[in-house]
């Protein structure tokens, strides 16, 4: 059984024990339920959302929260001297998905 979610304005093809990274989320505990199920896919076919798949969610538990590594941001102008340069680190939430539920 596999799921396409959306979250943080991405979406995420997903299975039942698989581990990614998405922005940010507030939990509350260490369960993080997603109800934003774009489509379910299992052995007896394919449920496609119009947005959204009625009744479907996603279960994940939050492994940890960090940041990830510094983004160098560098604007260059030729011949005129300017020249900034800045750096940007993006939270994230690790999450691994436990259960798809039609």
């Amino acid at each position: 059984m596999f799921a396409i979610i959306e979250s943080g304005g991405k979406q995420y093809k997903i299975k039942e024990g698989d581990r990614l990274k998405i922005e940010k989320v507030s939990s509350k505990g260490d369960a993080v339920i997603f109800d934003k199920v774009l489509l379910v896919g299992n052995d007896s076919g394919v449920t496609v959302g119009t947005p959204v798949v009625a009744g479907a969610t996603v279960e994940a538990k939050l492994l940890k929260e960090g940041r990830a590594d510094k983004k160098i941001v560098f604007r260059y102008h030729s011949k005129t001297r300017y020249r900034k340069m800045k750096g940007h680190r993006q939270s994230f939430a690790e999450v691994e998905i436990t259960r798809i539920k039609e």
